[in-house]
């Protein structure tokens, strides 16, 4: 673990079982708020002492003005004191694979800057995942190929959605088992074999507690574990309505008489109540520790709406993962007695 960068103090003790690894893969149905989770989980480590580094993997950058950040491109910025944030798109990727593996830079510009080479890696299946799960490698490793690079203790990735995601965690087995021999295939074997070691990586699910996200991500953990070796360390369930009222409260609150207030009121609870019901159902359903993120009443994400999160994140991470796992194979047991 490296120092605390100056005037950053450790506000808690780092979640061991989760923040212990080197790489943490942030997936789950589009529009739950993977970025948001994200960006709160970067925090989060960040102010338990490690240094931290969030990359988004689309063209849309969220994380840097939500705290008040300019990013620039394919660079590493700082966020805040040990939190840093990087854009990884497909073009520099390539590029910087290029230029790794060639070391000439007229050669490299004879080959990338060929139009035969664009129309090429355009149409290679799976090229841009590799380099792009190929960067997050880099960046997770003690001794980086980037000259003059600096170490991170974690690599939070802001994944795609779920089968996208799958897809970029596939991609390194894929491409060596095309490459059979060279350069190629060593460094797919070097990224697959860190990207599916449950000690070095783990995988966070985000929902919502919805029919279609809970279908999705009781899924995903099928899948990640058919085609990749890995498993949903936690699930996230995020945007979680807070219940405000007991169902005694309501039918008072419903006798009221109709008005905009009333109306408000009980389709909130009632919200609230198909939530919690969906919540038990990806609980039964997917067996995996799962924590909560209320729904934040507010136009926007910035900076302090997500130190709330963080501060709720670290919190509920606190507790040791193998207790909620052991929690749950027990009960499975009992069931099953």
């Amino acid at each position: 673990m490296t120092s605390t960068a100056a005037g950053n103090t450790r506000t808690r003790k780092p979640p061991l079982d989760l923040f212990q690894h080197r790489l943490l893969f942030v997936t789950g149905k589009g529009g739950v708020g993977k970025t948001t989770v994200a960006a709160a989980l970067g925090l989060a480590a960040s102010q338990a002492g490690l240094r931290t580094i969030v990359c988004e993997l689309d063209s849309r950058e969220r994380i840097g003005p939500a705290f008040g950040v300019q990013m620039r491109g394919f660079e590493e910025v700082e966020l805040a004191p040990d939190l840093y944030a990087i854009q990884i798109d497909t073009q520099h990727a390539i590029e910087e694979y290029l230029m790794l593996q060639i070391k000439v830079r007229p050669v490299y510009d004879m080959l990338f800057k060929n139009r035969i080479f664009d129309y090429f890696a355009a149409a290679t299946p799976g090229l841009a995942e590799l380099v792009s799960i190929g960067k997050v490698w880099e960046l997770a490793q003690a001794d980086r190929l980037t000259k003059g690079a600096s170490e991170y203790d974690l690599v939070i990735v802001d994944a795609p959605a779920t089968g996208h995601a799958i897809a970029m965690l596939e991609a390194p087995e894929t491409f060596r088992r095309i490459a059979r021999v060279g350069p190629i295939h060593r460094q797919a074997g070097y990224i697959q074999s860190f990207m599916h070691d449950p000690e070095k990586t783990a995988v966070l699910a985000v929902a919502t507690a919805e029919e279609m996200p809970v279908n999705e991500t009781v899924d995903l953990r099928a899948a990640l574990k058919e085609r990749v070796n890995l498993d949903i360390d936690i699930a996230i369930v995020n945007s979680l309505e807070p219940q405000f009222f007991s169902e005694a409260e309501i039918e008072q609150i419903r006798g009221a008489g109709d008005s905009a207030p009333v109306e408000a009121a009980v389709l909130q609870w009632e919200r609230s109540q198909r939530q919690h019901e969906q919540y038990a159902r990806l609980a039964k359903d997917l067996k995996r520790p799962l924590v909560t993120l209320p729904f934040i009443y507010e136009r926007t994400i910035g900076r302090t709406e997500l130190q709330t999160l963080a501060d709720m994140l670290a919190e509920q991470l606190a507790a040791p993962l193998a207790e909620a796992v052991a929690d749950i194979e027990e009960d499975d047991l009992e069931d099953a007695g």
